[in-house]
């Protein structure tokens, strides 16, 4: 029972993590179609973003594991990583460059933070 819930403690890190990703891509597009603003000029927010759309699935992934915050906060980095891949490969027939390796192995660390720090957050309020 103990390996199901952590399973579905990785899967809302996941789709939270889609869901922040899908919002933040449609608020840049809507600055990019309605603004003067350039993509070249959003190049560190929208890695901001990133990192912080895996932090956030990591820490509710955590919350929700309540225990092995870094084995499922690295679980949600990875499969976020392996669909990434996936949809890359399948769609665009081209595997990761040595900067996409870089981005998604910080993307891992991250996630696994985040997952740490759920875990520890929902382990204090259990304890009051």
């Amino acid at each position: 029972m103990e390996s199901r819930s952590l399973g579905i403690a990785v899967l809302y890190g996941v789709i939270a993590i889609f869901v922040f990703a899908i919002l933040s891509s449609l608020v840049f597009s809507l600055l990019l179609a309605y603004t003067s603003v350039q993509e070249s000029s959003l190049k560190y927010v929208v890695t901001t973003v990133s990192f912080l759309s895996l932090f956030i699935g990591g820490f509710i992934t955590g919350k929700n594991g309540k225990q092995k915050g870094w084995l499922i906060g690295g679980a949600t980095g990875l499969i976020y990583s392996i669909i990434i891949f996936l949809f890359q490969y399948l769609g665009h027939d081209s595997l990761f460059s040595s900067e996409q390796i870089i981005y998604h192995t910080c993307y891992i660390l991250t996630a696994m933070m985040g997952a740490i720090l759920g875990v520890n957050m929902s382990s204090t309020k259990s304890r009051n």
